[in-house]
């Protein structure tokens, strides 16, 4: 019961943190497309990682 608990605690302070990090950026000006890039330069990097195998341990 006490995991639950402290489970449940973790979960609602993540979401608290979440929104709060979700307003703040969107009040500020953010570069999205700067942002995006980034993002897709390590999804392509993980995905050439995955097929081609040249990386793994």
């Amino acid at each position: 019961m006490l995991r639950l608990v402290v489970i449940a605690l973790i979960v609602l302070v993540a979401w608290i943190v979440l929104v709060k990090l979700a307003r703040d950026i969107r009040a500020a000006k953010v570069d999205w497309k700067g942002w995006a890039f980034i993002a897709a330069f390590i999804a392509l990097a993980f995905y050439l990682r995955h097929i081609t195998g040249i990386g793994d341990f």
